[in-house]
């Protein structure tokens, strides 16, 4: 199996390069602007420039493209809408085109912010979006975009990414600020008003490849088994961190300023991955003990 991971540096890239490394899959890959330390075939890549990927398809003969790049800076999307969409909304369409006229299999990364979080249940994949600012529909029009071009391409939604970067090996995310807060004895105010379902991004890796094995062509949640406030999030890392979870103290989504909105509940629902790889989704727990054995 060839692989071509578009957005190799970021975090879910590195993590979808070393998922694949570790299964002995031919793996190359994309960059934007800083070179990964991956002992693979890598190309800068401007994803702007979708038009030009069919080069890149015909260098390298994959038979598998995975698209982690994005703009997914939630408040920069909002102050910059048309790169925004350029980037989420396009440049998607534009890669799911040039797979199809190669005959290579396409997966998209997309967000549960394409919805816009005014019910209380987790979403499941058949909801319909409706997002709430230009980082939820620009990435709904990725999604879009990349349905109209190929039939058979496989859409996986992510929520609050978080893990280990593979080729800087650094924690990344969440989790990471918690734990520096809290070595550093300061407070961490959280959310108690917002609720996701974090996903791991190594965990997300290996089950969009084992989706890819699998040959499907659905759109499918990809997260843990937990649905909880950043708040409850903290907790389980203080307790990792074993440090005063006092520090950990309750926010509000209201106390931070922003540009853009953030929708207060966007748990996912991941029944039907769990049946496609008949098997259950971790718990948030989980996962963070998994991290814990790959950092200090």
């Amino acid at each position: 199996m060839r692989l071509l991971v578009v957005g190799a540096n970021g975090l879910l890239g590195s993590n979808v390069v070393y998922a694949g490394q570790q299964r002995g899959w031919d793996v190359c890959g994309t960059y934007h602007s800083t070179r990964p330390d991956f002992d693979m075939p890598l190309t800068q890549f401007d994803l702007g420039d979708y038009e030009a990927f069919g080069a890149l398809l015909e260098e390298y003969t994959p038979d598998v493209v995975v698209n982690c790049a994005a703009m997914t800076d939630v408040d920069g999307c909002e102050r910059d809408p048309e790169q925004a969409q350029l980037l989420n909304g396009d440049a998607p369409g534009g890669l799911a085109t040039h797979c199809e006229a190669h005959d290579v299999k396409f997966l998209h990364i997309s967000t549960d912010y394409v919805f816009d979080g005014t019910v209380r249940d987790p979403y499941v994949e058949e909801t319909t979006p409706n997002p709430v600012q230009a980082y939820g529909e620009s990435k709904l029009a990725g999604e879009r975009a990349v349905r109209s071009e190929s039939e058979t391409a496989l859409i996986a939604r992510l929520s609050f990414v978080w893990g280990i970067h593979r080729s800087a090996g650094d924690l990344i995310g969440f989790p990471a600020w918690v734990r520096n807060q809290l070595r550093a004895g300061e407070a961490v105010p959280l959310f108690t008003d917002q609720w996701v379902t974090p996903t791991r991004a190594g965990q997300a890796a290996g089950t969009l490849l084992d989706l890819i094995a699998q040959e499907e062509e659905r759109l499918y949640h990809v997260a843990c088994a937990s649905c909880m406030t950043p708040y409850e999030f903290g907790t389980v890392i203080a307790e990792q961190v074993e440090t005063d979870s006092v520090l950990v103290c309750e926010g509000s989504i209201a106390d931070v300023d922003r540009a853009a909105i953030r929708p207060k509940y966007t748990c996912l629902d991941v029944g039907k991955v769990t049946d496609a790889l008949e098997r259950a989704q971790p718990t948030v727990r989980e996962d963070v003990e998994a991290a814990w054995e790959l950092v200090d």
